[in-house]
């Protein structure tokens, strides 16, 4: 499987290491649910087809990128930066 790296162009997937699911939403950090915490850190399903997952380019730029990839095929159809998949309430958060 070769990934195309927004930064550094297509790479072998060795140069990756897979990052969880992508498309969870985290609780709020002052959330005290601790069902919902323990949902979002330990369940996982196992999807069949397309699924977004984060994937970190450990041997190249070391960004973490969300890639659009089915799981039966392996075909990748979108890769993009996890930073732009940040939403805006995270986002103020990061900032000093």
């Amino acid at each position: 499987m070769r990934i195309n790296c927004p930064y550094c162009g297509t790479r072998d997937h060795a140069e990756f290491a897979y990052g969880g699911d992508a498309s969870l939403k985290r609780p709020d950090l002052a959330d005290q649910d601790m069902e919902r915490w323990y949902d979002y850190v330990y369940l996982r399903d196992n999807p069949r087809g397309p699924h977004q997952e984060f994937w970190h380019h450990i041997y190249g730029c070391r960004q973490v990128l969300v890639v659009e990839r089915d799981t039966l095929t392996h075909e990748i159809s979108s890769v993009k930066p996890a930073r732009e998949m940040i939403e805006p309430a995270d986002r103020r958060r990061q900032e000093p």
